[in-house]
């Protein structure tokens, strides 16, 4: 079963929201509307929140998972992706926060505490160090993960292209009965 109850925390899901059958989402989870999940991905808010905004896609074989308060940090650290935020296939983003069109490339690591701001693209296979601020507005590639030039307008309107395209290929999943 893809949606799954952990101690009486119960997924919350939006409007239209799709999540492969293969795909697990379990505990303080909430997605919203348009939002898809696709096959192997794991979103698991069991010891902390995981909040994911309107018409992100998370992609094949990602893990999204939060830091429990504890010695490291008191509070621990939620995971919080905002809207229109396209996760590309095996990344790994843990305790984060994530803000509006972010384009996070394939593979890449994203770590507790860390903060990207609106409007980033970060490269396939970067790291993304605990703690670490990436500026609205650029690209950021390497492990670590370093600024590497300002994006382009074709750049910036390719965030609102790519989440509408994925709400579109969401929705014929749907229509096939690909679904929780």
């Amino acid at each position: 079963m893809a949606i799954r109850t952990f101690e009486g925390m119960v997924p919350q899901l939006g409007e239209r929201v799709f999540v492969d059958v293969s795909a697990v989402v379990l505990g303080d989870v909430k997605l919203g509307n348009d939002t898809s999940v696709w096959p192997m991905a794991v979103i698991r808010g069991d010891m902390h929140r995981i909040h994911i905004g309107a018409r992100c896609s998370i992609q094949d074989g990602s893990v999204l998972h939060i830091t429990h308060a504890g010695p490291y940090k008191a509070e621990g650290f939620p995971l919080n992706l905002g809207d229109e935020v396209t996760v590309g296939h095996q990344v790994t983003l843990h305790g984060c926060t994530i803000g509006n069109r972010v384009l996070v490339g394939m593979g890449t690591i994203v770590l507790d505490g860390a903060v990207i701001e609106d409007e980033v693209v970060i490269g396939a296979g970067s790291l993304v160090p605990p703690g670490k601020t990436l500026a609205s507005g650029y690209l950021y590639v390497g492990s670590p993960v370093k600024q590497v030039r300002p994006l382009t307008e074709k750049e910036l309107a390719f965030f609102r292209y790519t989440a509408s395209n994925y709400v579109k290929l969401k929705d014929r999943y749907l229509a096939e009965g690909y679904a929780r």
